[in-house]
């Protein structure tokens, strides 16, 4: 099933579209890094749905890539109303963070809010999208462990 998932994100982000991204140094290793996001998570009572090692995929194939891990996570209480509103939001829910390597340096990164609803038809200035935006940045906060 984690795979399943995996790889429709994966088919999912990789038909470009991205608006601006959010990008937030973190202490410590990638792994810490995640270890930290994926307890803040849970500890938020959000759900954890995958939690992806790209690294290791590369490696199980005998490629390189550099250290980098995909949470991806949600709450259907937030989720479950934009859905509502649009099911292709499905698309972009539940909610994904990818943390990594970037020559030394642990970076957090997500998608913007905007980016994530663009070409939906939602009303952006619901509620929820406030809510999903505090959690995004309080649980990646966390991660930062800043």
């Amino acid at each position: 099933m984690k795979t399943w998932i995996a790889a429709a994100v994966c088919a999912v982000l990789g038909t470009g579209g991205w608006a601006d991204m959010i990008v937030k140094d973190a202490n410590g290793t990638v792994a810490e890094a995640m270890d930290r996001l994926e307890g803040a998570v849970t500890g938020a009572g959000a759900t954890v749905f995958a939690r992806v090692d790209h690294g290791a995929g590369a490696m199980s194939v005998d490629m390189e890539l550099a250290d980098a891990q995909l949470l991806m996570f949600g709450n259907p209480m937030l989720g479950t109303p934009v859905m509502q509103q649009d099911i292709r939001a499905g698309l972009v829910l539940p909610l994904h963070v990818l943390i990594y390597d970037d020559n030394g340096t642990t970076r957090i990164t997500y998608e913007d809010i905007d980016g994530m609803v663009a070409g939906l038809d939602v009303d952006r200035d619901a509620e929820v999208f406030t809510r999903i935006e505090g959690a995004l940045n309080n649980l990646t906060n966390a991660a930062a462990g800043q």
